[in-house]
């Protein structure tokens, strides 16, 4: 019997292709052994008849819930495209024995640099000056000077696999790094350039907060009102992480009121946002739809990360990235047809 695999329907576009170009592929056909295909699904919760007969599935968006695992006769693992994983019932898998992986190395330089990007379209007004030559209000430019790196503050809020990488890519641009993250460690900040300090202190020096860390219920509207009135008039906050670490409706405040100098948004706390949400009408943030990081780069190093952690339990192999590492040791994870043949062959 193959190990199937089944990739969730939106990774394809409206002509039936895969849209994010090559996503390493490939590497299933050429694997022995091995089934694939595209399940009926690509949006909302996967359906328990949708899972039934695979042993994993490849995960964009849709969202595998507790009733989606009632269908999981044969499933091992979920293997998210991405590092996130709020749209995975965590828990009910590793009830399950199911094992769920992200991809870190996919993500790392592509998120890294989009945040950068947005970092510097905020601070040399892009958008405005964009505008500008839009509409006929060339002469208009000297209202509109931007913000100078040098000698500035970059306040990283988390200093994981992604904040680390913003630092290493930040590094040449003259600023003074901060970082606010528990379990950060100090050594390795320093030897980086990477000062930790406490959010509350982050938030009052940095001129650039930056958001990279996970979201958590502890890190759920940890950018909230009273914070977000502790950063400077002149500060800019980027967030490439999830919406809901930020107090969208505070952040719309501190926006209107000018009490921040600007935002850059890859994420919303509801996506897509509401039409009619009075964030999309300021002109002092800028807005991108949860894909400001999407390049070859990043479809490629996700695609690859997600395929060989199936391969890898395909050839009864515990995968790399688990976030629920204890799935590994369930009985019914063990037990499945491909570790019980590769025990059996030792």
């Amino acid at each position: 019997m193959p190990f199937r695999i089944g990739l969730t329907r939106d990774f394809l576009d409206s002509d039936g292709k895969v849209g994010w170009g090559d996503i390493g592929l490939a590497a299933l056909d050429e694997a022995d052994g091995v089934a694939w295909d595209f399940i009926d699904v690509a949006s909302g919760d996967i359906p328990a008849e949708a899972v039934r007969g695979y042993d994993a599935l490849i995960v964009l968006t849709p969202r595998v819930t507790a009733d989606t695992l009632k269908g999981a006769d044969r499933l091992a693992l979920v293997a998210r495209f991405g590092v996130g994983y709020d749209n995975v019932d965590v828990e009910a898998c590793t009830r399950h024995g199911v094992v769920v992986t992200i991809t870190p190395d996919g993500v790392r330089v592509p998120v890294a640099v989009s945040a950068l990007a947005l970092l510097l379209a905020a601070a040399h007004r892009i958008r405005e000056k964009d505008a500008l030559v839009r509409t006929g209000r060339w002469e208009d430019k000297l209202a509109h000077m931007g913000t100078g790196l040098t000698g500035r503050v970059l306040g990283l809020v988390g200093w994981g696999n992604i904040g680390r990488e913003v630092s290493r890519v930040c590094a040449p641009l003259g600023l003074r790094q901060l970082a606010a993250d528990p379990f950060a460690d100090r050594d390795a900040a320093e030897a980086a350039g990477v000062t930790l300090v406490e959010l509350d202190t982050l938030l009052a020096e940095a001129d650039f907060v930056v958001v990279t860390c996970a979201l958590t219920p502890q890190t759920h509207h940890l950018l909230n009102a009273s914070r977000l009135a502790a950063m400077k008039p002149s500060a800019f906050l980027v967030n490439v992480a999830r919406g809901p670490i930020v107090d969208q409706a505070a952040l719309t405040e501190a926006l209107t009121g000018r009490r921040i100098a600007g935002a850059a948004l890859d994420v919303f706390e509801v996506e897509p946002p509401d039409p009619a949400d009075p964030l999309l009408a300021l002109d002092n943030v800028l807005l991108a739809p949860h894909a400001v990081a999407w390049t070859d780069e990043l479809a490629l190093g996700n695609g690859r990360g997600a395929i060989q952690a199936a391969l890898d339990v395909a050839a009864g192999r515990a995968p790399a990235h688990p976030v629920n590492p204890a799935a590994l040791d369930h009985p019914r994870f063990l037990s499945s047809p491909r570790f019980l043949s590769r025990k059996a062959s030792r």
